[in-house]
């Protein structure tokens, strides 16, 4: 989606000078830095990815690490 916004000057300066650092376009530079900071404001998005991925790997049961979570539980006090 192209769209057109104003930005202070200096933070143009900026953002162009790291854009070439990192060898992206300014539109990637600010696509990743807007991207960055909604996902701060909606951390509910990060739960529904990591629940994602769960779900896609699997919550198949492994007899080694429930084993071993049922002798460290036999020897801590509850």
């Amino acid at each position: 989606m192209k769209t057109a916004v104003s930005i202070p000057d200096p933070v143009f300066i900026e953002a162009d000078a790291l854009a070439k650092r990192m060898g992206i376009t300014r539109s990637k530079l600010y696509a990743r830095a807007l991207d960055a900071f909604v996902s701060r404001q909606a951390p509910d998005r990060i739960t529904l990815a990591m629940n994602a991925a769960v779900d896609a790997a699997g919550q198949g049961s492994d007899p080694f690490v429930s084993e071993g979570a049922r002798r460290i539980l036999e020897r801590s006090e509850w």
